[in-house]
């Protein structure tokens, strides 16, 4: 795995699928583990704006589709989409690039989006990753976004963050029933020399310890109208499928008595830095 940003060169400002697989393995006080194959989209947003989506069905209902309502504050392509909420995002923390000039080290690169298509007119997104880059190419920031089954959504933003070097951040937003909300995140975000396959580490602590280990990987190709072809034949219903498997896992850790927790009051900030 490498350290330096993957998705710099001007022949990848195309929107890619990558083919891969979710793991999942929770440590304690039960064990549970599963792995699911699956794909994702990992989309240039700034170009997507500029050019729009080719092979993408791009805010227009299709098999696969990409619509910006599913991120942000749910803003439209009429309000600039899930770019513009982003940007002003970024702007607020100091770090935006929108308008030029306006920080001394703002993310005015491209911007490329990890996370689910809606499929059928599907979708759920228990998470997305956001990578901001400067114009150089390099990374100045990941905004790592989370929803949970209970329609609520969160945003971790990881500040001068690199490639192949762990992230931390405090948990403050419910996600499972399974997970109490404390301890915290540790992100670790990992590319090939090839720049064909991506690998994405989420592993939560609690008060305890290490409690589980998460990651999506897969191995990246342009978006053509074969690889979509390809992504419905092998997962007709993928995103219905991740909400079916949810439900699964937990009724699993509900029959092996896991522990339960509460659903506490979602955080009174958007952010959590």
């Amino acid at each position: 795995m490498m350290h330096k940003n993957p998705f710099t060169a001007p022949q990848e400002t195309v929107p890619l699928i990558g083919f891969g697989q979710v793991r999942h393995t929770r440590l304690a006080p039960v064990r549970n583990a599963f792995a699911y194959g699956n794909y994702f989209l990992l989309l240039p947003m700034r170009s997507l704006q500029l050019h729009g989506g080719g092979t993408l069905a791009y805010n227009r209902f299709a098999p696969l589709s990409f619509f910006d309502t599913d991120h942000g504050d749910g803003r439209g392509p009429e309000q600039g989409g899930a770019l513009a909420w982003l940007d002003a995002l970024l702007e607020k923390e100091g770090i935006g690039g929108a308008s030029p000039g306006s920080h001394p080290d703002p993310a005015d690169g491209e911007i490329w989006l990890h996370c689910y298509p809606r499929v059928w007119g599907h979708t759920f997104k228990p998470v997305s990753f956001w990578y901001c880059h400067r114009q150089d190419g390099s990374l100045r920031a990941i905004v790592v976004e989370v929803n949970n089954t209970f329609g609520e959504r969160h945003c971790y933003l990881l500040d001068q963050p690199q490639f192949g070097v762990e992230q931390r951040a405090a948990k403050v937003f419910h996600v499972s029933p399974f997970a109490p909300v404390e301890g915290g995140y540790r992100f670790r975000f990992m590319v090939t020399p090839d720049r064909k396959r991506t690998v994405a580490r989420i592993d939560f602590d609690d008060a305890s310890g290490p409690l589980i280990e998460t990651s999506v990987s897969g191995t990246l190709e342009p978006l053509t109208p074969q690889a979509v072809r390809r992504a419905l034949w092998r997962y007709p219903a993928m995103t219905l499928g991740v909400v079916l498997r949810i439900h699964w896992q937990a009724a699993k850790l509900f029959v092996k008595k896991a522990p339960l927790f509460g659903k506490p009051v979602p955080p009174t900030s958007f952010l959590t830095r």
